[in-house]
């Protein structure tokens, strides 16, 4: 949906996420050239979220992701589109430091939704998130998503970039709306938070009505950073990662 941003390039000149209102904005920097996209606005700080993991391309904060095995990370397949040095810190929610960094040594487009799986070069030892099947995220639903996207609108979204990983609940509208590149997603409005730039390839989270459990059911792909994001639906395209990730 050409008319939204993603939220990688929101950020002008610094780095990724996807936003509504033409997340593939007039003023968009590519993802792959240090273009950093907004926080999540509102929301919160996040507390325990071992899976998740900061994208830097060419050593400046991009996008976010999360670790789904040992050896592999999901994002957006905006954030890494283009050529550069792509590198992680897992496990930390402090952007700037612990957790465990690790380096990109392969990238796998998906070849028509906004996903992209991310091999590393080293095993990281820690709670992987769970990806959910369809049952897991329904229209009507509360949700989470996490990120270290952009927390303002007011000025330049590269001087308002979170330090920690931020959290926010938003509702679920359709399981069936359309990310960046026309894939399906799950469309969601916002409750005290919304995504931004910066929180592109970011998580989302559903506790499962059938199981009860916490499962990613999404990537942010694009966001309106006021009222509205589509996050890739990752239910939809589970036989592609397992294909490769083996989840």
């Amino acid at each position: 949906m050409r008319f939204k941003r993603t939220l990688s390039a929101l950020i002008g000149g610094a780095a990724a996420l996807v936003a509504f209102a033409s997340l593939a904005p007039a003023a968009s920097a590519d993802p792959a050239t240090g273009g950093v996209t907004p926080f999540i606005i509102g929301g919160g700080t996040a507390s325990n979220a071992p899976w998740a993991a900061r994208l830097f391309v060419n050593g400046r904060e991009n996008c976010s992701a999360s670790i789904i095995a040992p050896t592999w990370i999901l994002t957006a397949q905006h954030c890494v589109a283009g050529a550069g040095t792509y590198t992680f810190r897992v496990g930390s929610l402090d952007q700037t430091s612990g957790g465990t960094l690790v380096n990109a040594v392969s990238i796998t487009q998906h070849p028509s939704v906004d996903l992209a799986l991310v091999r590393i070069d080293r095993s990281v030892s820690t709670t992987y998130a769970p990806l959910g099947t369809t049952t897991a995220v329904a229209a009507g639903q509360t949700v989470q998503l996490y990120g270290w996207g952009a927390t303002c609108t007011n000025q330049p979204e590269i001087n308002c970039q979170s330090r920690y990983l931020k959290v926010a609940n938003t509702t679920v509208t359709t399981v069936n709306g359309r990310d960046y590149r026309g894939g399906i997603a799950v469309s969601v409005r916002r409750g005290n938070g919304i995504a931004a730039g910066g929180d592109s390839g970011g998580p989302m989270f559903a506790t499962s009505p059938v199981d009860g459990r916490y499962y990613q059911v999404g990537v942010a792909s694009t966001s309106d950073r006021s009222s509205v994001s589509n996050y890739t639906n990752i239910t939809r395209y589970r036989p592609w990662i397992q294909s490769l990730a083996g989840v």
